[in-house]
């Protein structure tokens, strides 16, 4: 995995909802072919990039509160992020 893979992964994603971004294990682990440390690094570079854009970021079981109403990042998702 390069770092073009993963900002271009990152450009995608905005292009697709530039407000609300998620990363599910599937689309990480089976549609991607990660390995379990590529998928770390992955979440790590897309955590401070979005955090540097003025996003919140959320990883797997954490709580979050998005357009008035609490949630659960879910066990398939490995992280969401979204604007403030």
């Amino acid at each position: 995995m390069t770092d073009r893979f993963i900002f271009d992964y990152i450009a995608l994603k905005e292009q697709q909802n530039s407000e609300f971004i998620r990363y599910s294990y599937y689309e990480l682990k089976i549609k991607s072919n990660l390995s379990d440390e590529e998928i770390d690094r992955f979440l790590k570079v897309n955590r401070d990039y979005f955090e540097n854009h003025g996003y919140k970021v959320y990883f797997t079981n954490a709580r979050y509160k998005y357009n008035g109403a609490f949630q659960n990042v879910q066990p398939n998702e490995l992280m969401i992020a979204f604007k403030e």
